[in-house]
């Protein structure tokens, strides 16, 4: 017996991978603000992205039709490589879309959801605000320091994991209260709108 309207595979599996953006997202002055922090990291992974994206072609075509080599365009591809995932990993977090292992995520009730990602940014928070003094004292020790062929002082590229651990540490301390919210006031079980 079939059914007269069945949903596709496609909506089941997607519906399955974004089990945790059923947790309502912060609302009030903190919800807006990590909304408009999201929307600049991305715009500026987005310019790396590009950034990168041209240097690559600058380098493949100096060598095809240039008599010399571009050098500059391998480091400076490395250092906007290291940029666009320094500035996109906090918003990746938020929206909850890095990679992870899904056994059981789907049969979690709503409150299920929220205590899983509570604890699992609260982890990640605690680990970040471990890690973040290393990284600080890491992008000083670029001061003394230029790299090789563009001559930029070596804190701007160091500074990325202070970056890195900064917005992590603000984004896993929003996902924490998004999930300590819907932990005090449960929403239905039906994807929250945006």
């Amino acid at each position: 017996m079939t059914h007269p309207n069945p949903e596709p595979p496609s909506v089941d599996v997607q519906e399955g991978l974004e089990v945790l953006n059923r947790v309502p997202r912060l609302g009030g002055p903190l919800g807006k603000f990590a909304a408009l922090l999201d929307r600049v990291l991305l715009t500026l992974a987005v310019i790396a992205l590009v950034g990168l994206s041209l240097t690559v072609l600058l380098q493949v075509a100096s060598r095809l039709f240039l008599p010399i080599t571009l050098a500059w365009t391998e480091e400076l591809t490395r250092y906007l490589f290291i940029y666009m995932v320094s500035l996109g990993a906090g918003v990746v977090l938020h929206r909850h879309r890095n990679v992870n292992v899904e056994l059981f995520h789907g049969r979690l009730s709503p409150r299920g959801r929220a205590l899983y990602l509570s604890v699992i940014s609260l982890i990640t928070l605690g680990f970040v605000v471990m890690v973040l003094p290393g990284a600080w004292q890491f992008a000083q020790i670029g001061a003394f320091q230029t790299s090789p062929t563009l001559r930029i002082p070596m804190i701007y590229i160091f500074f990325s994991s202070v970056l890195l651990f900064v917005s992590l540490a603000f984004y896993a301390a929003i996902c924490t209260l998004e999930g300590v919210m819907a932990l005090i006031r449960p929403v239905p079980d039906a994807r929250s709108e945006r």
